[in-house]
């Protein structure tokens, strides 16, 4: 407890003072290896990750792993045995100490529009992402029918899960009608479920008990600073979510679409000035961890279909609708996924409830980000797909990639 109200006073000082001492010449590298990263909710919940730092000719990389998945921190900078961990896609930073045992510890610092959270951390070298005590009674691989109950709700809402177990191993994720949860890895501990997963934005664990190889039940559910629900589930191979073309839907007599926007020059781009060509409207954030899945396969998409006729936009929905902070943020999303596309800043936050019918009164029922609006030659609104499967999904990204090539081909053709 006294070396954490250590690192809780160096931090405050930091925290004041901008950390001047970051802006020092006087390098020093963390420990390489593999960690066990676990963040700490005020509600004393830990959610655990990997965290790798290796050498690199001498300078340090690390990188956040979670199952197949591995996300690198942008910037990285020591001095002694101080270091910040910088991730400004979601505009966060890790802060603090490292110990002479090789243990790191500090604080993550999520930046909000209005306001930081504050969660303790601490990264212990060489040990696994979750400790395994007893052989593994199931094997829980498959498809899951699953049920969330929300604290302070009655009603329940429905997810598909993806469960894939090799030994006590286990990897998946859970898919929703608003996007999946992308990358989730932990063990079955005898008859106990344990997943986790972090981004840099998205903070989940989930727990249960293990009841029979086709039921999970007194499920946890643990979000960020204080997200939480009960879940159960059961092995249903037909389990499925409602159509993602069925959910957001245009106004009736409205399908004709235009708008304008700036692009991250400044310059003011229109809808119309596309005429005569398939166009895909991305509503995203730089925030959205599954708008970086749709985008890395869009601007796949973007190369093979241009010079056939495809035009793709970004319309980005930030964290605040100041212009020159949206525009950092989103400069720095469209390098880190080499976006060619156009990315069109609306100026109004993810979070207004009249978001929508400020920049795009056709539509109604807007749900999840990501959504994609598919524009046929004309201008007018042909398909409306809510969500994104993301390669986290299996065999769902690809059903999802194949849906879009065949939506896009149907329009290129008319």
């Amino acid at each position: 407890m006294e070396s954490i109200k250590k690192v809780g006073f160096f931090l405050g000082i930091c925290i004041f003072s901008s950390c001047a001492w970051l802006q020092s010449e006087q390098p020093m590298h963390l420990q390489s290896g593999l960690y066990r990263a676990t963040i700490y909710r005020p509600d004393g919940i830990g959610i655990p990750f990997q965290l790798a730092v290796a050498d690199s000719g001498g300078k340090t990389i690390a990188f956040i792993i979670n199952g197949a998945e591995r996300i690198e921190i942008d910037s990285i900078v020591e001095h002694h045995q101080h270091f910040q961990l910088h991730m400004p896609l979601f505009n966060s930073d890790f802060v603090g100490l490292a110990l002479n045992d090789g243990t790191l510890q500090g604080q993550w610092i999520r930046h909000l529009p209005d306001s930081d959270q504050h969660f303790f951390f601490r990264a212990i070298p060489d040990t696994a992402r979750f400790d395994v005590h007893r052989p593994a009674r199931f094997n829980i691989s498959g498809t899951w029918a699953t049920y969330y109950l929300r604290s302070g709700r009655k009603d329940t809402a429905f997810a598909v899960g993806l469960l894939h177990q090799e030994g006590h191993q286990l990897w998946g994720t859970f898919m929703h009608s608003d996007g999946d949860d992308r990358y989730l890895a932990g063990v079955v501990d005898g008859d106990t479920l344990k997943l986790s997963t972090f981004n840099g934005g998205d903070l989940y664990l989930y727990t249960a008990f293990i009841a029979d190889d086709h039921t999970l039940r007194d499920g946890r559910f643990y979000s960020g600073y204080a997200g939480y629900a009960r879940w159960w589930a059961r092995k249903d191979s037909t389990a499925h979510l409602p159509n993602a073309l069925s959910l957001t839907t245009v106004i009736p007599g409205k399908e004709l679409l235009d708008f304008r926007f700036p692009d991250l020059n400044g310059d003011t781009v229109a809808l119309h000035d596309f005429r005569g060509k398939v166009v895909l409207v991305e509503i995203m954030g730089s925030w959205c961890p599954n708008c970086m899945d749709e985008t890395a396969f869009l601007s796949q998409l973007y190369d093979r279909y241009h010079d056939r006729g495809l035009q793709i936009l970004a319309l980005a929905y930030e964290r605040s609708a100041d212009i020159p902070a949206s525009r950092q943020a989103v400069m720095s999303f469209q390098r880190r996924f080499h976006v060619a596309y156009p990315m069109l800043l609306t100026g109004v936050a993810y979070n207004d409830p009249r978001m929508i019918e400020k920049t795009l009164p056709n539509i109604q029922h807007f749900q999840a980000f990501p959504t994609t609006l598919f524009i046929d030659k004309s201008g007018r609104i042909r398909y409306i797909h809510t969500g994104f499967a993301g390669p986290g999904t299996g065999t769902y990204y690809t059903q999802t990639i194949h849906e879009f090539q065949s939506l896009i081909d149907t329009l290129l053709h008319e």
